[in-house]
């Protein structure tokens, strides 16, 4: 079964640039040229974003590949298909990687024991149940990577299929 989703790279260094196509090569299995513009964002920082087409399990393993660079800020989506939920993968050098589940219509859907364990720490007075929400729900990396998003407005995008 396959998927599709697309990969936003928001910003990183010159220097970072061909090291990410190598590792989006090195996941998609076919060679990969971004076409790099200027993030006004963060002067000296480039971004670049592309659709791909894969096996379910993509997205994952393109967020792996690029988890490791600190000044890399990037997400990636894949849609849902007939056998699995979509995901949602953000990544900033403060924040780390998050990851959520998405259904059909993009809503973030979140499992039961993430939940559960949130009231818990709610309730014995670590967070407040608002905050644990929120985090659940990725507004620490949207808030963040929400200047980066507007940047990138009108960019192109590039689909890039894998071959199976």
């Amino acid at each position: 079964m396959t998927t599709r989703g697309v990969l936003y790279v928001h910003s990183a260094p010159r220097a970072l640039c061909p090291h990410v196509e190598w590792a989006v090569a090195g996941v998609l299995g076919v060679r990969v040229t971004l076409d790099w513009i200027a993030q006004p964002v963060v002067p000296g920082t480039w971004r670049a974003e592309f659709s791909w087409q894969g096996a379910v399990g993509t997205a994952s393993k393109l967020a792996s590949a690029l988890r490791g660079w600190h000044l890399l800020r990037f997400e990636v989506t894949a849609e849902p298909c007939a056998t699995a939920e979509g995901e949602r993968y953000s990544s900033t050098p403060d924040l780390g990687i998050f990851h959520a589940v998405t259904g059909i219509h993009g809503d973030i859907l979140i499992p039961e024991d993430r939940l559960r364990a949130a009231v818990v720490r709610a309730e014995g007075g670590e967070s407040e149940l608002a905050a644990e929400v929120a985090r659940l729900l990725g507004k620490p990396w949207d808030d963040e990577l929400e200047p980066f998003r507007h940047a990138g407005e009108g960019a192109p995008v590039r689909w890039l299929h894998q071959v199976v």
